[in-house]
């Protein structure tokens, strides 16, 4: 059965030949149309509304909870609730009293998580058809039975994890615009007027019975919107859940608050200084929620400023006059009240004065004038071909549960989504142009965040140490009886792969896909980053993203709206091994979409004019990496793993300053044509049109392609290199985190057989359950979650370890990290009941692991990678039977050697080094300016 029901006539336009198609592109209210998700509904006694949807595509369900609280309904002094409650309904309730990711691994649950915003909270989880009854069970045990498993234990333990996740969001580039928007868009008073992460005083000063109190005011089934999307029909759903939820009483029901569009009284304009790479100029204004009449307008008028690649702000400020290295614009409509956005990163020398005047330049000829018929219809095109393209997923962040709940929670509606493509799809120049008028004439909030040291700040403090209390109440036991058995998962359904040749040699790996009209398609290089020039790293990253810069007839921005009119997605990237030139689009588009594919593949003009700009954004990435925690990871880490000469250690963010500004035009044409070239591609495509249709149109333009002058060589024939064990700190002041990783090098290769090692793995660091998370994240609550895994590449597998933690607790944390590696892999290995969990989760899981055409396409390129049979996850389940224990012990024992470990730390050297110096390890300490290699203050220019 389609994921997407379209109607006739679309059902005809799509089974056309892509012989048949022509340049012109399928109109835009036509890909609107196809967009339908049928559905039923019932409500139980209680108040809970139940929304189902019948997918038969795939043996898993999705379930997804949504309750009718969020931010907006908390008090003074109780900020942060909503989401701390988040957080304590995965603790466990009565009747299931251990981490309730414990028996949803067990099920093979994937997408599962929950999220909170200013409007809602929601739990969803996609589970095999088999195990529906035990997340049902799970579900209506939080709604339901959770007040007697809360313990002041608990409360601390998930307190101290959202307060790290606050850190952690802080610690970013720019991380504190979020209060500053909040404070200077709305009233103190208002309920929009907080932040959704609260304050840490607020999260301090929750009791146990405080949050009780809160869970009995908001948490009941009439609150609550509960979707089965997938392999499940309303007469299977309503027993199930009757049985389920059924028994539960209903509570007080939430009221929307009264949340008025405030309306600022005056233009007001403030500065504030963080660690940032850049200047960044911004404009902010209050709006309606999704339900107003003038949102949608609002919505397409964002994406012609700067939500679009050929935006007007984009092509002005950026492509034209050459102000400003990245800007955006956009509509966030909330379920009542929304924000409009304008953010500029100024190019390094531009006074931000000058931008910000040339903003509300654009802005005022906009409102005189509105947009043009062309730019309101790629607008809805691009909307439609990612909403078509984004439901094949019945689950997870943006599936088809979530656009039945949302609708039905905030409008009351679960078609919601339906007459949102339609209102787009209505838009006229003159609507966007009122609205905007209506809207963007108020007066505005500005803010500028200038470089310098971050001013201190009461969300950076640390809590005051106070030990943990004792629970003051023994948890209820459950009455219900234990978790529903799990009924035999259907096995995976993988489709079959096939193989051809396109005239020129170039191999087609092609997979068939109905559930979405909709082609995935990705040109893969034998290149990647360990083929980026030795000496001028970044030559890659420029060439790449120079390829839709031009091509013969179209510049950057014509070229950006021909895409726009298609509902077509490219680009580039890379891994270590490969790079990638990739094609989304709806399958009733894909003829003139290869058109524009093939040129850019093919063909690019990479003009001098683009080319200087390019540098100069690349050198500003460049130098945003150098003030994020994460970019200065990604710098460092590799040339310690394998050492400064390793073709790998080439992976050093977007690459060296001094080699980009020097980059030429010459120096991409020899790149391109030394390895984006035919003789070093495959193409790997996922459709629902037949193979033959996919090579034919292929052959026709690309079956005649030639590879030019020599091909280039990547040489691993000299061993790696690692550094010795040692700690290097990269100095970041003002870091309320640190940032720990954990590298240690192996003799591991990617076409080896790593089964047995990542399945071992999901107990160290490869799930929420490993051991490394629930250290550092539960026991401790020092971090928001911590992981392990094995990098794979074709020629190396190195196990890195990553741990972002409070800055006080950084040396304690990476002790207590290395205690857990040294333990798994000497006295305290897998046990049976982490290997059982490993084994059952990792069959149950597959069904859903390769639901999604995207899932599908990775896997065949993973496959062809690294050397497995096209048919591989057909083989895991009997695979992963066959395991035992010692092999599995014995496989990462043997990988793995803690003794080599190299450590990087980034934080504030000042607080975090005398930490690091009890830990028995050499302590090299980095400025952050000087990971590029490049002197403070001496930031190259493009040429």
């Amino acid at each position: 059965m389609k994921t997407l029901w379209l109607a006739g006539a679309a059902l005809t336009a799509l089974a056309t030949p892509l012989s048949a198609q022509t340049a012109k592109p399928v109109p835009a209210a036509e890909l609107v149309r196809q967009v339908n998700i049928p559905y039923q509904q019932f409500t139980l006694a209680n108040g809970l509304r139940v929304i189902v949807h019948t997918d038969r595509k795939a043996p898993v369900v999705a379930v997804s909870v949504w309750y009718d609280v969020g931010a907006k309904h908390e008090p003074k002094g109780s900020t942060g609730f909503a989401h701390l409650f988040e957080h304590l309904m995965f603790n466990g309730s009565e009747n299931a009293p251990g981490d309730f990711f414990e028996p949803l691994k067990q099920v093979g649950a994937t997408d599962f998580n929950g999220t909170t915003n200013l409007d809602r909270t929601n739990y969803f989880e996609t589970v095999p058809t088999a195990g529906l009854d035990r997340a049902l069970y799970l579900e209506s045990d939080r709604m339901g039975y959770l007040l007697g498993a809360i313990t002041q234990a608990k409360l601390d333990e998930q307190r101290g994890v959202v307060q790290n996740e606050k850190r952690q969001n802080d610690n970013q580039p720019y991380g504190l615009v979020q209060y500053k928007v909040t404070e200077g868009l709305y009233p103190a008073t208002h309920p929009y007027g907080h932040t959704t992460i609260g304050s840490m005083a607020d999260l301090d000063a929750a009791s146990v019975d405080t949050v009780k109190n809160w869970f009995r005011d908001h948490y009941g089934p009439n609150n609550a919107v509960l979707v089965l999307a997938g392999d499940i029909d309303v007469a299977t759903a309503k027993p199930l859940v009757e049985k389920y939820f059924g028994a539960i009483k209903p509570g007080p029901k939430s009221v929307r608050p009264n949340a008025p569009v405030p309306t600022l009284a005056a233009p007001k304009a403030e500065t504030i200084k963080d660690r940032v790479a850049a200047v960044m100029v911004s404009r902010f204004w209050t709006i309606p929620g999704g339900n107003d009449p003038d949102s949608a307008a609002l919505e397409v008028a964002g994406s012609v400023l700067g939500g679009l690649a050929s935006s007007r702000l984009d092509n002005i400020l950026v492509k034209q006059e050459k102000l400003a290295v990245n800007v955006s614009a956009g509509a966030s409509p909330g379920a009542q009240v929304g924000t409009f956005s304008i953010r500029a990163i100024v190019r390094p020398g531009v006074d931000p004065a000058l931008v910000g005047q040339r903003i509300d330049a654009i802005l005022a000829d906009f409102l005189k004038n509105g947009p043009t018929a062309d730019e309101v219809n790629r607008v809805v095109t691009t909307r439609a071909a990612g909403t078509i393209e984004g439901l094949e997923s019945v689950g997870g962040f943006g599936g088809k549960a979530v656009a039945l709940a949302q609708g039905a929670l905030f409008y009351d509606d679960p078609g919601y989504y339906k007459k949102r493509l339609a209102a787009l799809a209505a838009q006229t120049p003159a609507s966007v142009k009122a609205a905007a008028d209506k809207w963007l004439t108020r007066p505005v909030y500005a803010l500028t965040v200038e470089q310098g040291p971050r001013a201190a700040y009461e969300e950076a403090r640390v809590p005051a140490q106070t030990p943990v209390v004792a629970a003051p109440d023994t948890p209820v036991k459950g009455t219900r009886g234990p978790l529903p058995a799990v009924g035999q998962v259907a096995a995976l359904s993988f489709p079959t792969v096939q193989r051809a040749r396109l005239k020129n040699g170039i191999e087609l790996v092609y997979a068939q896909r109905n559930a979405v009209p909709v082609t995935q398609m990705s040109l893969s290089f034998d290149a990647g980053t360990a083929a980026d020039v030795p000496g001028k790293l970044g030559t890659q990253g420029v060439t790449l993203a120079m390829m839709d810069e031009g091509i013969e007839g179209l510049n950057s921005i014509q070229l950006a709206e021909a895409k726009e009119r298609l509902g077509a997605t490219i680009g580039a990237g890379s891994s270590t091994d490969r790079t990638l030139l990739q094609l989304e689009v709806p399958s009733a588009n894909l003829v003139p979409a290869l058109d524009l594919f093939s040129k850019i593949a093919r063909a690019p003009t990479f003009p001098d004019a683009e080319l200087a700009r390019v540098k100069q954004q690349t050198l500003a990435g460049i130098a945003q990496e150098l003030t994020s925690p994460n970019g200065l990871v990604g710098r460092v880490v590799p040339p310690l793993v394998y050492g400064p000469t390793y073709p790998y250690a080439k992976a050093q963010g977007a690459g060296d300053p001094r080699a980009v500004a020097s980059l030429t035009r010459a120096d991409l044409i020899a790149f391109q044509q030394a390895w984006l070239r035919p003789d070093k591609a495959k193409v790997f495509v996922v459709s629902d049109r037949p193979l033959a249709e996919v090579k034919a149109a292929l052959d026709a333009r690309f079956g005649d392609w030639q590879p030019t002058g020599a091909a280039g060589v990547k040489d691993f024939s000299a061993p790696p290199q690692p550094s010795a064990p040692k700690i290097v700190l990269v100095d970041r002041p003002d870091s309320p985190q640190s940032v720990i990783v954990g590298a240690i090098p192996t003799a591991l290769k990617g076409t080896q057989d790593t089964l047995p090692l990542t399945t071992a793995n999901d107990a160290l660091g490869g799930s929420f359950l490993s051991r490394l998370n629930m250290d550092l994240r539960e026991t401790r609550h020092w971090s928001y979650g911590a992981n392990g895994r094995f990098q794979t590449a074709v020629e190396a597998a190195p196990y890195v370890i990553s741990a972002p933690v409070q800055a006080n607790q950084t040396g304690p944390s990476l002790a207590s990290a290395r205690d857990d590696v040294v333990g798994f892999l000497g006295k305290q290995p897998m046990t049976q009941e982490e290997f059982d969990r490993a084994i059952k989760g990792g069959i149950n899981a597959l069904p859903g692991s390769y639901e999604t055409s995207d899932a599908v396409l990775a896997a065949m390129q993973g496959n062809d990678t690294y050397k497995r049979p096209d048919d591989y996850q057909m083989t895991l389940a009997t695979r992963l039977r066959g395991f035992t224990l010692p092999q599995l012990n014995a496989a990462i024992q043997g990988a793995l050697d803690p003794k080599r470990t190299i450590w990087i730390v980034v934080g504030d050297a000042a607080k975090v080094k005398p930490q690091l110096d009890t830990l028995g390890l050499p302590v090299e300490v980095v400025p952050a300016s000087a990971v590029a290699g490049t002197p403070a203050g001496a930031a190259p220019v493009a040429k």
